[in-house]
């Protein structure tokens, strides 16, 4: 594993302790309603020690949540680390003074755990001890581990504190400039997904606060919902930026999209808004200009930390337990300071940013969804299910896929070969874009559906369907089928496919196969795939008679084996468009009765020569050589 996807992989893996922390907020805000009103006295106390015990606890959280974030939940990893915590806890608790597990502490431990899992997991033992052998072997090699660990810091503890404390100090005498690079920096690392690795160091780690019972916690986060007054300054200024400042830039490519797409854009992206007005999820908005327009990335992390750095200057001290939405600020305003500001600094931030995108995107011609047929958002919804195997093919297949995991917005992969993965192909199924870390290590961002377009993949490789994926065999627009101007096509007698309306005379094999037949005329080519799938490619309708013209010339021979993207036949597209009754190419499977049982298409809409999962078929199941009735 390379260096960018460890990091991308430890990122990922710190995400899942923090999923518990809204809860610890909303219990402390429930403390704070009148019960007593209602009869119920001892409730207020009840939620209170609620939400102090998940943050007592956090060290434990964060060792369980990054150990079963880096090995996939495998539960030898998770025991591991609450057996290392529990160890750590019982020996530094009897040190004289005794030493508080830290967030941190649980971190550490949490990642031995997991690269031990990785390391240990097949382990192979005489055969008289082999029972500890394997992921047996884990948690007996992180308690070890754990008790050296947990001797060492009884002597260096006072130390480390004395350093978190300093460090504290170090990074409040940078004032708002510190705050400014930590706003800028959590932006920037957004784009590679590492930007959980940043801010777990600011918000569990530097600065420290002694509680009224002589508890002493860790970080901004955990001061903030202890009660310092002084935290909250790398939180407070995420607030304008998320509530306010992704939403305007969500209205403004609605507002510059084309009016024929706009009613699709405008359903995307004000739902794209709302997720980051009142959950703080950006990236669906972000991703929407990152790849087209980067340089206007820059300028946007350039003003998110110089919106915290005003933050900060103005006294603003807010803080939240997931992110800089309107639930946490609505939640957690009874612990800010001055936190009613952040509403017309908000206002202020929209504008600005509202009228800047605007602008960039006339002025630059920024291709935003919207203003391009290629746009890359789609309503995931209801075509999950429908569209995952495409996906899957689109990420070179299950073959290809060697590890695969999806945070709040993105799939997270490691395949075998970068190489197999079609960006376009990705970006025509829904993809905002596609970042690739190296090593393997690919990211794909498709937004909050990622999860569930996860599942649906991992459920269409448990399945085990025999299926063939088609690649587009021309460049240009892909149609149904019924809109081919033929009865013959358009009334699938010849069979069942897809059509192109070609923007380049050129004709690629859309599968691996073998060439069967080609027309004298060279206007239509027969390819049977290995799996025995007859495919007819006919250029243009009632094009036939162009043959005689030498408006087709065929690269390739009977009998030749092909694969996707080989160059089957050129053709004069002017002569075809001028001549024929249309340009529109089928691409029809001619005995799918026979061997086809589903159909999968890709949006029909532009394509790329030899782009992957345009359509892909699901093969009836065969016995004994023949296809079951």
């Amino acid at each position: 594993m390379n260096f960018m996807g460890s990091l991308q992989h430890l990122g990922r893996a710190f995400m899942l302790p923090m999923i518990v922390l809204p809860a610890a907020a909303i219990f402390l805000f429930l403390s704070q309603l009148p019960w007593g009103y209602v009869g119920l006295d001892p409730m207020a106390g009840y939620l209170s020690s609620a939400s102090k015990a998940i943050f007592a606890f956090l060290p434990y959280i964060f060792a369980l949540g990054v150990s079963l974030g880096l090995t996939g939940n495998a539960l030898a990893a998770g025991m591991s680390a609450l057996v290392g915590m529990v160890i750590y806890s019982g020996i530094t608790s009897a040190a004289n003074p005794a030493i508080e597990p830290t967030v941190f502490v649980g971190s550490v431990i949490g990642i031995i755990s997991g690269f031990s899992y990785s390391r240990f997991k097949n382990l192979r033992l005489p055969e008289s001890i082999q029972f500890f052998g394997g992921p047996r072997f884990v948690p007996l090699f992180v308690s070890f581990i754990s008790f050296v660990m947990s001797l060492v810091m009884i002597g260096l503890a006072p130390k480390i504190q004395w350093l978190l404390e300093e460090l504290g100090r170090v990074v409040d005498s940078g004032g708002g400039f510190g705050v400014f690079l930590f706003g800028f920096v959590q932006r920037i690392l957004v784009v590679f997904g590492l930007h959980h690795l940043v801010s777990n160091v600011f918000w569990f780690q530097i600065g420290a606060y002694e509680t009224a019972d002589g508890t002493t916690v860790y970080g901004d986060l955990p001061r903030f919902f202890a009660g310092d007054p002084s935290a909250g300054a790398y939180m407070a200024g995420l607030y304008p930026t998320m509530m306010f400042a992704l939403p305007a830039i969500a209205f403004a490519i609605i507002h510059e999209a084309r009016e024929d797409l706009k009613p699709k854009i405008r359903k995307t992206f004000l739902t794209a808004a709302l997720s980051s007005f009142l959950t703080g999820v950006t990236e669906p908005v972000e991703f929407a200009f990152l790849f087209v327009a980067p340089y206007l990335y820059v300028v946007h992390a350039f003003l998110s930390g110089f919106i915290m750095w005003v933050t900060y200057e103005l006294g603003i001290r807010h803080g939240f337990s997931f992110s800089g939405g309107a639930i946490d600020y609505v939640l957690n305003e009874h612990l800010a300071t001055r936190g009613l500001l952040i509403i017309p600094i908000g206002i202020a931030v929209g504008g600005l940013y509202y009228f800047l995108f605007r602008w960039a995107i006339r002025r630059f011609r920024i291709p935003t969804p919207g203003r391009e047929e290629g746009s890359q958002l789609d309503d995931w919804a209801e075509d999950i299910p429908y569209r995952a195997p495409l996906v899957l093919q689109a990420i070179g297949g299950k073959e290809n896929v060697l590890h695969m995991e999806a945070c709040i917005t993105r799939l997270r992969l490691k395949v075998s070969n970068e190489k197999q993965i079609d960006t376009n192909a990705l970006r025509n199924l829904g993809a905002a874009g596609v970042i690739r870390l190296g090593g393997g290590h690919v990211q794909v961002v498709f937004g909050t559906y990622s999860e569930l377009i996860r599942e649906a993949i991992m459920k269409s490789i448990h399945r085990d369907q025999e299926q063939v994926s088609f690649h587009a065999p021309v460049q240009g627009r892909m149609i149904p089928l019924e809109e081919v101007p033929d009865p013959i096509f358009s009334g699938k007698m010849v069979g069942g496919g897809v059509a192109f309306l070609p923007e380049k005379g050129e004709l690629v094999s859309p599968i691996h196969g073998t060439v069967v037949h080609i027309y004298p005329t060279m206007h239509a080519i027969g390819i049977r795939s290995k799996d025995g799938l007859d495919v007819l490619l006919h250029i243009g309708i009632d094009s036939s008679q162009l043959g005689n013209k030498g408006a087709f010339h065929a690269y390739v021979e009977k009998g030749d084996t092909v694969k996707p993207g080989t160059l089957l036949i050129r053709f004069d597209l002017l002569m075809v468009r001028r001549e024929s009754k249309s340009i529109a190419t089928p691409m029809v499977i001619t005995n799918s009765d026979n061997m086809v049982q589903s159909w999968r298409f890709g949006p029909f809409k532009a394509v790329k020569k030899g782009q992957a999962s345009v359509m892909s078929v699901v093969l009836k199941e065969r016995n004994g050589g023949g296809v079951k009735p």
